[in-house]
């Protein structure tokens, strides 16, 4: 066995096959073993392939340009034929074969399996104007055929961007205990089993369960929640989510790979690799196309006997206006709808617009504004409003938790300047104590309230309820054991995000899905807002379960979100 790893190695160079199978017009990508995402999503490492080949795609365009427009401005002047004789054939040979040696290969492989193209039909103008001597008829093909094929490279590395911002949001390091010993290693070097120290303001890098201590997660990145999570020892949490505030040490269940966050990366990847229906419609028209104009281009030799007239058949039906239509209209529409603020991926998803009936919406950044902001202040005993927003500001001001920045940030806008309190305790998943002029508050939800023997009456939780129905965040505010007053935050809704909804539905959407990774009530106050279904609690994956559900039900699915 030992002596045929060497062999086995080299066969399994999984970067080769997947080149050859894109090649041969396939879908591949790498089928990632357990180091970290950086393996599942190649592009971050292939920018600067891509950059030098793109350089020498537009080099070889630039010079296959320059020899037709010289062939073009010499027949104009008229001195034309003098200076392709006096030419040696092997400068526009150069052009001709710099700038299509590539496709040109993609064109034998795709021969070599019996497919014809919409690529095909064009070197076989190429080669025949190359066989009568026609050299500037066949490097303007071919400069068309690099055009095109360069205005899809522009859409397609616009898709390949998106998926390396989302890959940077991994961290490339771990902190994990090894004999007891904090060290720090590479993610790929992680174990399932290993414990991962997580500090505030740092990303976790595995899926895994907490084992010791308590923190504030922001999970937007994977369940688009706007609010952060309080996790304590025994819940999951997922790799790429941030630790806003406390310490905590996860045992690593899931890695690399195998991630939540990895797995998502994996099916935007695959989402991209689809051909848009106009492109296989074209391949489709040139396999039937191609067997008939050179039935046409043989019979038109027989009955004339002139090999330039044959060539002119297969020289005007070369299929440009098909290669460049596509890829013209679509660099043309995303580019409008970019200006617009609408990022749309590619001619596949483009061309299906049309044909939606069900619009399926994320919550976090698109019907709302993606930030938590003070919606109300109430007071049960008869403190003014302004000095119950400073006092609880004054607490939350020791905070970094996004809400409490929103009360704070709330609270100078409206003059208020909080006052710096004496001491202050951060208690996780149940709120803040401090004390502010002497007297001793406590900020937080229920669970602190029965902490300090602080009794909510029935008006109170009927107030609090309905603010919680609405979709808003309500945390109380105590001093002592009383209960002075409620602060309601929440993700306001965007302004012209109903609007939107009514244009839409008068265009033909027939129903419209809110699909949301936060809690039921949150999601249901705003799924009412905007009179839509809602589904809650979802994580990325149970998205993508869901929308296929619609499809095997007959629904042409759009899918509108700001980010995973």
């Amino acid at each position: 066995m030992p002596l045929l790893r060497p062999l086995l190695a080299e066969l399994a160079d999984t970067e080769e096959i997947v080149v050859k199978v894109r090649k041969a017009r396939g879908s591949a990508s790498c089928c990632p073993t357990g180091d970290a995402v950086q393996e599942v999503s190649p592009l971050r490492d292939a920018k600067g392939s891509r950059d030098v080949a793109g350089l020498i795609g537009w080099g070889a365009m630039a010079t296959v340009a320059l020899v037709v427009l010289g062939a073009t401005l010499g027949e104009y002047l008229g001195w034309f034929d003098r200076a392709v004789e006096q030419l040696p054939w092997w400068v526009p040979a150069a052009a001709i074969v710099l700038g299509g040696w590539r496709p040109f290969v993609g064109v034998l492989d795709d021969l070599r399996r019996l497919k014809i193209s919409s690529h095909t039909l064009m070197f076989v103008g190429v080669i025949a104007s190359v066989v009568v001597g026609e050299w500037a008829t066949a490097a303007l093909i071919v400069f068309f055929i690099r055009f095109a094929d360069r205005l899809e490279g522009i859409t397609e590395e616009r898709s390949r961007q998106a998926i390396r911002e989302l890959t940077a949001i991994q961290p490339a390091t771990a902190h994990v205990l090894r004999e007891g010993i904090e060290v720090e290693v590479p993610v790929a070097d992680v174990a399932i089993g290993d414990i991962a120290v997580v500090r505030p303001g740092e990303r976790i890098p595995i899926d895994g369960e907490i084992v010791e201590g308590e923190a504030p997660v922001n999970q937007a990145p994977i369940t688009g929640e706007s609010v952060p999570v309080d996790k304590r020892e025994g819940d999951l949490v997922f790799a790429a989510t941030v630790v806003d505030a406390g310490y905590l040490r996860v045992k690593a269940t899931r890695i690399g790979a195998d991630t939540t966050f990895a797995r998502i990366l994996q099916l935007v990847e695959e989402a991209e690799q689809h051909k848009a229906p106009v492109q296989r419609l074209a391949d489709r028209v040139s396999a039937i196309y191609l067997p008939i104009v050179l039935m046409i281009a043989l019979a038109v030799y027989f009955v004339t006997g002139n090999p330039l007239s044959a060539v002119a058949v297969l020289v005007v039906a070369c299929a440009c206006a098909i290669v460049i239509a596509t890829p013209v209209v679509v660099i043309a529409s995303v580019g409008s709808a970019a200006r617009r603020g609408v990022l749309i991926k590619g001619g596949l998803t483009l061309e299906n617009l049309a044909k939606v009936d069900t619009l399926v919406l994320d919550k976090t950044g698109t019907l709302t504004e993606g930030r938590p902001r003070l919606a109300e202040v109430m007071s049960f005993d008869g403190t003014s409003e302004a000095e119950l927003l400073r006092a609880v500001a004054s607490v939350e001001s020791r905070s970094s938790h996004p809400i409490a920045r929103a009360v704070v940030d709330a609270a100078e806008t409206r003059g208020i300047q909080p006052t710096d309190p004496d001491s202050f305790e951060s208690l996780t998943g149940r709120g803040l104590v401090a004390t502010v002029s002497d007297q001793r508050w406590a900020i937080g939800n229920r669970s602190l309230l029965e902490e300090r023997n602080a009794k909510l009456t029935p008006e109170m939780e009927a107030r609090a309820h309905e603010l919680e129905s609405a979709g808003r965040t309500v945390f109380f505010a105590a001093s002592g054991e009383r209960v002075v007053g409620l602060v309601a935050v929440e993700d306001a809704p965007r302004p012209e995000a109903k609007e939107a909804l009514e244009q839409l539905r008068l265009l033909g959407i027939e129903r419209i899905v809110l699909l949301t990774g936060d809690n039921e009530r949150v999601a249901a106050g705003v799924a009412a807002e905007f009179g839509v279904e809602y589904l809650a609690e979802l994580l990325p994956e149970d998205k993508i379960a869901e929308v296929k559900r619609l499809q095997a039900q007959g629904a042409v699915v759009m899918m509108v979100g700001d980010g995973i």
